[in-house]
This record gives structure tokens, sequence and C-alpha cells, in this order.
């Protein structure tokens, strides 16, 4: 875990298997059905350096979690409708 300061705030960014152990989701889950889903790079994820490592921030991606109003994280895991053809 790494945190970052400056004057106004704080962002502690954590690696793929921090996130999972926090929102109790597989890194396997983390990266191939949140990430660009609706993790977005950017605001909840930065590529340090332009690499391939992922560092994910934290107080943005559970701000979101919280937010009812704003709930992306639980929208890709909404159940889809069944819809039933009587024709």
């Amino acid at each position: 875990m790494v945190v970052h300061m400056n004057s106004k705030n704080y962002s502690t960014y954590l690696t793929t298997d921090q996130l999972a152990e926090r929102i109790h989701y597989t890194a396997r889950t983390i990266r191939n059905e949140l990430l660009d889903a609706c993790l977005i790079e950017g605001k909840h994820y930065i590529r340090p350096f332009g690499r391939r490592k992922i560092l994910f921030i934290w107080e943005t991606i559970e701000s979101d979690m919280l937010n009812v109003a704003h709930d992306s994280l639980a929208l890709a895991y909404q159940q889809p409708t069944e819809v039933v053809n009587h024709g």
C-alpha cells in the first residue's frame, strides 16, 4: 500500500491483490470483469509511468461503492432481467 499526500487530500494506492482483500473479490475477477467495465482508468486506477502495473485509488473506489446514486461496482453485477416469450 502506498499513500500519496499533498496539501489537500490523501490517496491510498493499492495493488490488485490488496484491493481484492478489501472488497472481497478475487484479483482475477478485478482484472477480468471489473477493470474498464466499472473501474475507470484515471478515476479508479492509474498506470504509473505508463507501465503495465496498475495501482488502484482506494478513496475513489470506496466512495463509489458507498454512493447509492452511483454504485458503478454494483452495476456490473446486476442480474439480467429474465424475458419470457409466450409466442
